[in-house]
């Protein structure tokens, strides 16, 4: 009954397997966001400075900025220039991005002829009901990335790199959220390192990392040998305590301060890698993570409607750029749909 499984989730300590996966998509984002250090230098990408080019919005009017909360206190700046011990790290599904990476991926392989359209109505369908239901049913998820993973078996890593690139292009770059978008680049801005954080393959995730001039991507680990993928995983999917799991391994390796580090979700699922952090973050909330927000005085932002949502302690850093930018996403996404 996995359709029914987002009206009772459930919930889920760390495992092993979690922890090994969460151990290894660290070490694959450090070893990616290091070679591309190496061979980009302090230059890189043009193309990321392209793509936020193309994201920029216009300026709002200043009465946007919060004009009809006069009694509100100011908050303190955030994030905090010059503070190298603090990192940001953004999910990805509908949080950055609208919609799922997986299922994307799947769309544009199709395109390439790499499996039949009995298993593209799979994905349509596995796509429709994660926008229905708005909410990550693991083992909903779990299904998409089995049906990923035999599709891509016995497929050099190289090959789905230079096609994860293309497919970026094509059903991506257009479903990022602009807000979020200002968010993440806040903290760039202030001279601290920006991750992402998902269950889509890592690979995937580096790439869409890499085009919005981010430092990397925490992901799903599929295991490969010789430059070759055999079909299985590493632990399990980055999902749930397997993020958090990543995450805290991250920062353990980088040195970081988790109290000053900040964390981005749509999803109650990810409450384990939000309540890791300093400076939590509700991005286009699920209810249950709303309702979670609320209890705990989190931050929270909704994009969705371009109304600003009800207001906790939403951060200096979003500014008036952020709000902008998820009017103009839900004008063009009303816009599309007519």
């Amino acid at each position: 009954m996995a359709a029914l499984g987002w009206l009772t989730p459930r919930r889920r300590s760390a495992t092993a397997r979690s922890v090994l996966a969460g151990e290894a998509s660290a070490e694959a984002a450090r070893k990616s966001a290091l070679a591309d250090e190496l061979f980009d230098g302090p230059d890189f990408p043009a193309a990321a400075e392209a793509e936020r080019a193309a994201q920029a919005e216009p300026e709002a009017p200043l009465e946007l900025a919060g004009a009809d909360e006069p009694d509100e206190p100011a908050e303190a700046e955030f994030p905090v220039a010059g503070d190298d011990l603090a990192a940001a790290f953004f999910d990805l599904d509908n949080t950055v991005m609208q919609g799922a990476a997986i299922f994307h991926f799947g769309r544009g392989l199709y395109k390439r002829e790499f499996f039949r359209r009995r298993e593209l109505a799979r994905f349509a369908w596995q796509q429709a009901w994660f926008r229905l239901a708005g909410v990550e049913d693991p083992e909903h998820m779990q299904d998409a990335r089995d049906s990923a993973l035999s599709i891509v078996k016995g497929h050099k890593v190289s090959e789905l790199m230079s096609i994860g690139e293309e497919i970026y292009d094509e059903y991506m770059a257009e479903r990022i959220w602009p807000g979020t978008r200002a968010l993440a680049q806040a903290h760039l801005d202030a001279g601290q390192k920006v991750w992402l954080v998902t269950a889509a393959p890592v690979e995937t995730a580096t790439i869409i990392a890499r085009r919005l001039g981010l430092t990397g991507a925490l992901g799903t680990v599929a295991e490969s040998v010789d430059g070759v993928y055999t079909g299985r995983l590493v632990g399990e999917p980055l999902h749930g305590p397997a993020k958090a799991e990543a995450v805290r391994a991250l920062a353990a390796a980088e040195g970081l301060d988790l109290a000053r580090c900040a964390a981005y979700s749509d999803s109650h699922n990810d409450i384990p890698m939000l309540s890791l952090v300093g400076h939590p973050y509700a991005i286009n909330p699920d209810t249950k993570l709303r309702k979670h927000a609320r209890t705990n005085d989190w931050r929270l932002r909704d994009y969705r409607t371009g109304r600003k949502a009800v207001k906790i302690g939403v951060p200096a850093a979003a500014g008036v750029g952020a709000i902008a930018g998820g009017t103009a996403a839900a004008i063009a996404l009303h816009r599309r749909r007519k």
